[in-house]
């Protein structure tokens, strides 16, 4: 037998064993705890998400699902943890978009890639944005607020909750899409960007929804568009700016379930299916309607082509608007 033999035929051996101990480790999962890691504090969109599927999760696979809170590094700590953490199916991640595409786009290092540390499970769920002006700025729908903006180019402001921030992209994806110049002012964090718009220091923000419904109710802020492809049903009465005047503008939140590359796809398969199953419940549709975010689901490939999509979207949207990375 030649040696170039032998290296094909041990190539092809060591490949069945590692599928055959992939299967036994499937057959047997889980066995004891599993971690569910969330890159984030506690109290969060993210967290309430992690906690509400983790005790579903934990019924359907009939183990303790924990919730791990790891913060820090606007949560790359967490996805690293997960990332180098074994392929077994006992480390999770609970990602958002700001740590699965746009943290890719913004950050020339990172402790860990996307598509090649992670094997996706499924989607979770989204959060969308909504476009809030200060009552003293004369539109009333995102139509107006456009044909404004094309009137008086640099005049306008935004406020975001950083540089890189969610709040700021969606700001910049509006006016790559819209053809108009308003001038982004960051602030440290979103409650402070919400503070100054209600101040009147700033015109617009794209805001969370949930914090900015007090200020919405109390005529502090005028609502024009959601940012989702759906209206909100914290806001019903509320366009989505595709309908109100931008076709095609979508920015969301998304979150979802990844576990560690070379997790055996039987786990994947089996996190899958439970997970889908817990996130059309009732309870955990529920809690999140509180929240402003809607029930996401997909299957592994799904997710694993939106991911795709979005990292060449968001990263085609930073640069373009020549977004500096931020430590």
């Amino acid at each position: 037998m030649t040696p170039v033999a032998r290296k094909i035929i041990g190539k092809t051996i060591a490949a069945l064993l590692s599928c055959l101990a992939g299967a036994a480790l499937a057959q047997g999962y889980p066995s004891r705890v599993v971690r569910l890691v969330v890159a984030s504090a506690p109290g969060g969109g993210s967290d309430l998400v992690g906690r509400t599927l983790a005790q579903k999760l934990a019924t359907a696979l009939g183990q303790q699902v924990i919730v791990d809170n790891r913060a820090g590094a606007g949560g790359r700590i967490g996805a690293e943890v997960v990332a180098k953490a074994a392929p077994d199916g006992y480390t999770l991640l609970v990602g958002t978009s700001s740590l699965m595409v746009i943290a890719p786009a913004m950050y020339a290092k990172l402790p860990y890639d996307t598509q090649r540390d992670f094997a996706p499970v499924s989607l979770l769920g989204s959060a969308a944005y909504v476009l809030v002006v200060h009552p003293s700025v004369p539109t009333r729908s995102t139509k107006e607020l456009i044909a404004l903006a094309r009137a008086q180019p640099d005049k306008l402001t935004y406020a975001s909750a950083g540089s890189g921030a969610s709040s700021h992209l969606a700001g910049e994806l509006f006016k790559m899409m819209a053809s108009v110049k308003i001038v982004h002012v960051p602030y440290r964090a979103s409650p402070l960007a919400t503070l100054a718009i209600v101040a009147g220091e700033t015109d617009l923000m794209f805001s969370n929804i949930q914090p900015s419904m007090p200020a919405i109710r109390g005529n502090r802020l005028r609502p024009l568009g959601i940012t989702s492809a759906k209206r909100s049903s914290l806001l019903p009465e509320i366009p989505t700016i595709e309908e109100s005047g931008l076709p095609g503008y979508e920015v969301v939140q998304l979150y979802g379930m990844l576990a560690p590359a070379g997790t055996p796809r039987d786990i994947l398969r089996r996190l899958n299916e439970e997970t889908v199953k817990a996130v059309q419940s009732p309870e955990m549709r529920d809690r999140l309607h509180a929240e402003g975010s809607e029930v996401r689901f997909s299957t592994i490939e799904e997710f694993e082509k939106l991911i795709a999509v979005e990292l060449k979207r968001w990263n085609k949207v930073i640069k373009q608007a020549g977004i500096t990375e931020v430590q």
